[in-house]
């Protein structure tokens, strides 16, 4: 663990000591080799399914996954970046690249932590890196108000998580993941054991987000700058979704009863924000919104309690962060071409950037699910998690997919296809270093279909 842990937290003095000429492929070398290092953790050999388990940290089936996507995405934030950081003053350069390498060691630490508390505090950390990064570095004058939305929905979310959190250790006695599974169950019963239980996942659902407070992440998407897009649709989601895996160990007793409102709102969410993007005109608008119809998918998922919704929700969860990293930066690319997300205004780019337009393709349709992909695999384990709990849920979970590819399908042919609009007299062409990025956002992606047991969350 301290082999990925200490060279990430000493990239930071490295980049603001190195040679000016030097900040970025330097720094892009050092994460990519951190990354590579992450890799190691997929091999899981313990019986226990706990393993580098030390006294406050350890990775299991469920976390290794989410912490190799971490490490993985930190060297593409910073290819990422790089064009649209190169007029800022150098130290504005190098904070930016401190604040994205601070978040992915706050990372590390939620999804490696076994004390529930760890997490908690870990979890809330990743909030200030995040806020500085849209606030300072977004595109609009409008940044303030999404930070303002994304840390005021975030906090409220969270704050009575804390409590519940400090309910638990005076009744159970620990907080330790390792532990915790074997205490004995706790008789919910009463109406305050109601609230315990939405308390304990009212933060993990506004992070996700669930449908209804979904209402910070459209804008945080919008106005954050890349790496920000990629960061919260790849990884901090997730965080979400980890948080409820770990805490339905123990809410087990009542879960069967309260899920049934959350459950409906997650599917709902799915329809209502599938039909959102299919009148989107904002690009970047249009793929948060697929976000949060992905992740109400995932939060239906684990909201069943059946090992197959569980395993399809981690397997959604890996594949939307990769797909939907990819997807931003394609529409990054646009932007820095075009200088505009207006659909409209920057459509026919396939007979000016052909090879983009390929990239394009293969993205949209990994968003909307073809198979033999890992998307294809978590959505029908879902689906077919949800259908053994309710058959009525076939109409919202059809209806849902439908929607999904179609609206995948509008975001191809209104970017690509069609003329080249008249107000675009030269475009820049595509660089190696936009291909080389969405190369390692899609082969990992492609490659995941061979061994789909290193992200499914069971110990292989």
């Amino acid at each position: 663990m301290l082999k990925v842990l200490i060279p990430t937290l000493l990239l930071i003095p490295s980049v603001w000591l190195m040679k000016p000429s030097r900040v970025w492929s330097a720094s892009l070398t050092h994460s990519f080799c951190i990354s590579l290092t992450s890799l190691c953790w997929l091999e899981n050999l313990s019986d226990s399914g706990w393993t580098f388990l030390n006294l406050m940290m350890g990775t299991d089936a469920l976390s290794t996954p989410l912490l190799v996507l971490s490490c993985w995405l930190l060297p593409l934030m910073i290819l990422a970046s790089q064009n649209h950081m190169a007029s800022e003053p150098l130290n504005r350069q190098r904070m930016y690249i401190s604040l994205l390498i601070s978040l992915q060691f706050f990372l590390i630490l939620a999804f490696s932590a076994t004390e529930v508390i760890l997490f908690y505090v870990m979890f809330e950390a990743t909030l200030i890196p995040t806020l500085i990064i849209i606030t300072r570095w977004g595109n609009q004058a409008e940044r303030l108000n999404a930070g303002t939305y994304f840390l005021f929905y975030t906090l409220a979310g969270s704050l009575p998580l804390l409590v519940a959190l400090l309910l638990l250790q005076n009744s159970a006695g620990t907080l330790s993941l390792l532990t915790l599974p074997y205490t004995d169950p706790m008789l919910l019963s009463s109406y305050a054991d109601k609230f315990w239980w939405a308390a304990c996942l009212l933060a993990f659902l506004v992070k996700m987000p669930l449908y209804g407070v979904h209402l910070w992440l459209p804008k945080a998407h919008v106005e954050a700058p890349i790496a920000g897009s990629m960061i919260l649709a790849a990884v901090l989601l997730k965080l979400g979704g980890y948080g409820m895996i770990r805490m339905m160990l123990l809410l087990d007793s009542l879960t069967k009863d309260l899920c049934y409102p959350f459950i409906a709102l997650a599917l709902w969410g799915v329809v209502m924000t599938g039909s959102i993007c299919l009148r989107q005109t904002d690009l970047k608008s249009l793929i948060a919104y697929s976000s949060v119809s992905h992740m109400g998918l995932v939060a239906a998922g684990i909201l069943t309690q059946s090992s197959w919704g569980l395993a399809g929700s981690l397997i959604l969860m890996i594949a939307h962060g990769l797909t939907s990293s990819a997807l931003f930066c394609l529409a990054n690319t646009n932007y820095e071409r075009t200088h505009t997300r207006t659909m409209l205004l920057a459509r026919g780019l396939q007979t000016a950037l052909p090879l983009m337009a390929s990239w394009w393709f293969i993205s949209n349709l990994a968003n909307l699910a073809l198979p033999p992909l890992p998307n294809l695999m978590g959505e029908l384990m879902i689906i077919i998690s949800l259908i053994s709990w309710s058959w009525w849920t076939l109409l919202l979970t059809g209806a849902g997919t439908l929607i999904t590819a179609a609206y995948s399908l509008h975001m191809f042919l209104t970017t690509q296809r069609g003329p080249l609009p008249t107000h675009i007299l030269t475009l820049e062409p595509s660089h190696t270093r936009e291909h080389l990025l969405i190369t390692l956002h899609l082969a990992p992606l492609i490659l995941l279909i061979f061994k789909p047991e290193l992200i499914w969350g069971w110990p292989a």
